[in-house]
């Protein structure tokens, strides 16, 4: 018998509705592989921050730092910024872990129809690589002269050599599993340091991996084709802000957001991952009970792919998706079933 200890966050909104589900999933398919879980559950959330001006503890990181992974439902709120809930909790963990893998598979499923005519299940089969902890999501600028004509706001772009290299070595590494094509996201006829710096060290990434071919697109064309032709891609790679706005979009180009996982991935181990839904904490339908768990339930599978257990994740899968393909589907999808509903049909199929 294999144990793990899981950090719970379930955060904000429908984060609180998913995650459970997810969680019974896991332990459902645990039990069959031979793999116990245990779980300890954090409050950290908007409704935290609210009451106490934090979205988690000062010693958060430290109460969650000998887990085995993180579980996280959603984070945000209204009447709480969202730089304050993001960089109060999801970018200190991601940055202080050295979460620098943010993977997004994005496929479309039999049961969770395209809005593309010519994107069919089966079809489309990508995985979104983006950089996790520098790039534009950088701390570095300020605002002067607040409140005056005369106002400015800096933002700065950090791209480092080791920073860039790590992530192409991994999308690269990925490729070779699948289908040994790497598209890298950049935009260097515009941007003239940072892009021109990603796409020299892509391409020496490139060179060591003669195998995988190689595609460079600027972000605003490739943001283009992924609606028209979704099919010709396998790895995309980008930077913390290009792989974030295409994750998205994919996405949707998949049927819906929320049935979108995601893996904040320490790649060595050396501290705890992170997996969680890409769907939000969706206000106009949180405490509805008609959440969609897919994403959750999916990012559950990535967490037994990362912690050694591929067949037991591969199951987990088959379970969600042959729901979905049977026809159990919540509104997002334009099914009739809620929360409860889709999970007790997933749970079914994994002979809980």
């Amino acid at each position: 018998m294999t144990s793990y200890r899981i950090a719970l966050i379930p955060g904000d909104g429908i984060g609180t509705e998913v995650l459970p589900p997810a969680q019974a999933l896991l332990d459902a398919i645990g039990r069959r592989h031979g793999i116990t879980f245990g779980y300890d559950q954090f409050d950290w959330s908007c409704r935290r921050y609210l009451a106490e001006g934090a979205m988690m503890p000062a010693d958060g990181l430290g109460q969650i730092r000998h887990h085995d992974a993180v579980l996280l439902g959603a984070v945000g709120w209204p009447g709480v910024p969202d730089h304050l809930s993001l960089w109060g909790l999801l970018i200190p963990i991601r940055r202080t872990f050295q979460q620098y893998i943010n993977l997004r598979p994005v496929k479309v499923l039999d049961g969770a129809p395209s809005p593309l005519r010519n994107a069919g299940p089966g079809t489309v089969d990508l995985v979104v690589v983006r950089e996790n902890v520098e790039g534009e999501y950088s701390e570095i600028g300020g605002r002067l002269g607040r409140g005056t004509a005369d106002e400015i706001a800096v933002q700065e772009a950090v791209f480092t050599r080791r920073g860039v290299t790590r992530v192409a070595e991994y999308a690269y590494a990925l490729a070779g599993r699948r289908r040994q094509h790497v598209t890298s996201a950049t935009k260097s006829n515009g941007i003239v340091h940072t892009m021109p710096f990603w796409d020299e060290l892509v391409a020496e990434v490139a060179a060591r991996h003669p195998d995988v071919r190689s595609d460079r697109e600027h972000i605003d064309a490739l943001a283009a084709k992924l609606v028209l032709a979704p099919q010709r891609f396998d790895v995309i790679v980008g930077s913390n802000l290009f792989g974030d706005i295409l994750s998205d979009l994919a996405a949707a180009v998949a049927g819906s957001i929320g049935v979108a996982p995601s893996a904040n991935l320490n790649p060595e181990r050396e501290f705890p991952s992170m997996f969680e839904p890409v769907h939000g904490s969706a206000p106009d339908i949180a405490g509805q009970g008609v959440a969609n768990p897919l994403g959750a339930m999916w990012s559950a599978a990535m967490l037994l792919d990362h912690l050694g257990h591929p067949e037991a994740g591969a199951e987990l899968l088959d379970a969600a998706f042959g729901a979905l393909a049977g026809g159990v589907a919540t509104a997002d999808l334009g099914g009739t079933a809620d929360t409860a509903a889709f999970t007790r049909a997933v749970l079914d199929r994994a002979g809980s």
